[in-house]
């Protein structure tokens, strides 16, 4: 296992790479979704949450060359290859085939994600505590809404993951209510 692969060090790394609050906070709310599916399939929860937060570490550093200038970081850094490839397929990009569960996940929880913290923020209380799937629903049914979340990538992580589109976000919906205030949607 590699030095770098405990939780905390993760974070640092995030955070030392990403100045941004707001990409911070939609990779701690990715991570909050992929520890809840881990937890789910009874995957390891560390490993999920680490894949999660580093997904888009690379972003505002490399935003040409992401995902691929993570994915050799985290390599030369000794992440183990199944981190690295579950973040390659997050971009879902045909040279990287999502083969496992995590990455899946991964792709699953990223834009919907983005979706429900976009739907947060135009709440007049501003709180994901009064989102329920029903709005969440009328809002991914608005292509003006949030406009650059890939409705059909999430649609098609739901069937990659094998679960109910409304099973799904219903249940990353409520996965982020539990981790609400870590993640400023209170």
């Amino acid at each position: 296992m590699a030095i770098y692969m405990v939780y905390e060090d993760a974070l640092a790394l995030m955070k030392r790479f990403t100045p941004s609050e707001s990409l911070q906070r939609h990779m701690m709310a990715v991570e909050t979704a992929m520890r809840a599916y881990a937890r789910k399939y009874g995957e390891p929860e560390e490993k999920w949450a680490i894949t999660g937060i580093l997904h888009d570490f690379d972003y505002e550093q490399f935003p040409e060359e992401h995902p691929h200038k993570g994915a050799q970081m985290l390599r030369e850094m000794g992440y183990p290859e199944e981190v690295v490839e579950a973040i390659l397929g997050h971009a879902d990009l045909p040279e990287h085939p999502r083969r496992s569960l995590m990455a899946r996940a991964l792709f699953a929880v990223d834009e919907l994600v983005g979706l429900i913290t976009a739907a947060v923020y135009v709440r007049p209380d501003k709180s994901i505590h009064s989102l329920e799937l029903a709005s969440l629903k009328k809002k991914f049914k608005d292509k003006a809404f949030a406009a650059r979340v890939d409705r059909d990538g999430i649609v098609r992580g739901a069937q990659e993951l094998g679960v109910d589109l409304d099973e799904h976000m219903a249940f990353v919906l409520e996965a982020l209510k539990a981790d609400a205030k870590r993640l400023g949607l209170e």
